[in-house]
């Protein structure tokens, strides 16, 4: 559920905040009093295209947030998988800062990029306008809804025929790419032997290239290995004046006065210990240096095994392990070429096992599609009557293609529409007005409420071409749809706006030379006011006032039916 908006230096806003509420909350404002600038900063914090011209002239950036109340635990786990950690009453802050020339999208108090930006909206709230209206005519979309109006079951089949068309698919690769002549069988087959023949006398042995190439860092620096160790033996332990022997003679004036002061005793103790540490530490670094040993043989012939191994790992890959599983590829390879024919007349068949498999994986989900297709199309039907569309027919076609299987089903999709008696029925696409396909828009979210786990809904442009009984209808479906969720509804009619839960007026002014948009929550006389003035009086008389609230009463009336 949206929960707020705050915006900052967008356009004409210079700063505004509205809380929501929940059901149905109603936008209204004169013509150019900016309700698309509010809608907009919406679809901006969302992840719409932003450039530097929406910036308010004289300031540095646009800053818009948007506040939500996370509707299921599905909301939150995209969220933890994202490592975006929600606030423990599951409330989620997107904010969008903007800039000339960048952008600064945050999400729980952490940076995101623009496309998980929409990711994530895409599961908290649907916004439709005209331009999402009109995703319903392609066929695609359709395709889609219909799959998603189908239910789990159905979509666990559209899924088992993705993975059996991806098996189909590898195997035709592996077909065609194997489609060889005998020269080119045999070019290849000449090349495999080779590498096979390469990376088995090369005899790697596990572990070997790390160790080879300790040993290559510990000759390629003995010189500056012996020459340290060396000065720090004589330092330590060679002459009167190395560390060892001063060390030595301050044991022994400590040992002289021995017994006579506790605290001196224990700081000599402290110092026989080290003593005793620095012979060992001579001793062993004196064996060290004594046992370095250079043979610029063996250094030749471990750097030339090193290249040989590098020059296998550039070749076949960066690890032992996976010049080995290059070895055991290639065999493989080797193995079917050499035996070519019996290889095709496997991998034929192989690929004609998975094929019937898709295909009657393809029948069972075209069977679900064509049920589920019923279906919807007679709540679509009812819904669409509840809209006053008269005598409409909706109908969704559903027609197999068995010659062009795909991931998706081999389904060809098309909704199919009758909005007058004895019309035949046509595609959604060749007779649907933008009004219209609001309206059918709408009946589609209402079919889907309770399906879908999105709440939040926006309504832009849903008046579009409507008025009088229609839009009265229009607002009953809305005002069932709000018991449900929560919709935000920019609208200019009076029998839509009487619907709302919460109202808000968008309006326009000039001061200081400069003009603002101002978003506010109406009280319930300003409501009546405002319903008033879109009803159409010039003066705001008591008889429109009269008229507004019985409208409100009738509207009431309706959400309790």
């Amino acid at each position: 559920m949206l929960l707020s908006l705050h915006v900052k230096n967008l356009a004409l806003i210079e700063e505004e905040e509205v809380t929501f509420t929940d059901g149905l909350n109603i936008l209204t404002g004169e013509t150019g009093a900016g309700k698309s600038i509010i809608l907009g900063s919406v679809n901006l914090a969302l992840g719409g295209k932003a450039d530097k011209s929406i910036i308010r002239t004289g300031k540095d950036f646009a800053l818009i947030e948007l506040t939500f109340q996370a509707d299921n635990e599905r909301q939150l786990q995209m969220l933890s998988d994202m490592d975006l950690p929600a606030e423990e009453d599951g409330t989620i802050l997107i904010k969008r800062k903007i800039m000339p020339g960048r952008n600064v999208c945050t999400v729980c108090g952490e940076t995101v990029t623009l496309r998980q930006l929409r990711e994530i909206s895409a599961q908290l709230i649907d916004i439709y306008g005209q331009r999402e209206n009109q995703k319903l005519l392609r066929k695609e979309a359709q395709l889609q809804t219909l799959d998603e109006y189908g239910g789990q079951e159905l979509l666990s089949q559209k899924s088992a025929v993705s993975q059996i068309w991806h098996r189909w698919k590898k195997l035709r690769d592996a077909w065609e790419k194997d489609d060889l002549d005998e020269s080119a069988r045999k070019r290849e087959m000449d090349l495999t032997a080779y590498e096979i023949r390469e990376i088995e006398e090369a005899d790697l042995k596990e572990g070997e290239d790390e160790a080879l190439e300790k040993q290559y860092r510990l000759m390629g620096s003995f010189r500056r290995i012996s020459e340290a160790a060396g000065t720090a033996s004589f330092l330590i332990s060679d002459g009167d004046t190395t560390a060892a022997s001063l060390v030595e003679r301050a044991c022994r004036e400590l040992s002289s006065v021995s017994g006579i002061d506790e605290d001196l005793d224990q700081a000599a103790a402290q110092l026989f210990e080290i003593d005793a540490l620095l012979s060992d530490f001579s001793r062993t670094l004196s064996d060290y240096v004594s046992g370095l040993t250079f043979d610029p043989r063996e250094f030749e012939e471990i750097q030339d095994r090193l290249n040989l191994i590098n020059h296998l790992k550039d070749k076949y890959g960066p690890s032992l392990a996976q010049i080995r599983k290059a070895l055991e590829s290639r065999q493989a390879r080797l193995d079917y070429l050499t035996d070519y024919e019996e290889g095709r007349r496997r991998l034929q068949k192989d690929m004609a096992r998975e094929e019937k498999a898709l295909l009657e994986a393809c029948s069972l989900l075209s069977k679900k599609r064509s049920q589920a297709a019923l279906s919807f199309a007679a709540a679509m039907k009812e819904a669409l009557l509840d809209l006053n569309f008269n005598q409409v027919e909706f109908a969704i076609e559903v027609t197999p293609d068995p010659a062009h299987p795909g991931a998706g089903g081999y389904d060809q999709v098309q909704y199919n529409i009758s909005m007058n008696p004895g019309e035949a029925m046509r595609p959604l696409d060749q007779i649907a007005s933008g009004g219209e396909l609001s309206r059918i828009m709408l009946a589609l979210k209402t079919v889907f409420a309770g399906r879908d786990e999105i709440y939040s809904f926006i309504f832009d442009e849903i008046d579009t071409g409507i008025s009088g009984h229609t839009a009265w209808k229009v607002s009953e479906k809305l005002g069932r749809l709000a018991a449900s969720h929560q919709i935000l509804c920019i609208t200019h009619l009076p029998q839509i706006a009487a619907m709302e839960n919460s109202h808000y007026l968008i309006a326009k002014e000039s001061a200081g030379g400069r003009t603002m948009t101002h978003i506010t929550r109406l009280s319930e006389e300003e409501s009546d006011e405002e319903l008033a003035r879109l009803l159409g009086g010039a003066v705001i008389t008591e008889a429109a006032l009269g008229n507004a609230r019985e409208m409100k009463k009738q509207a009431r009336q309706a959400r309790q039916a």
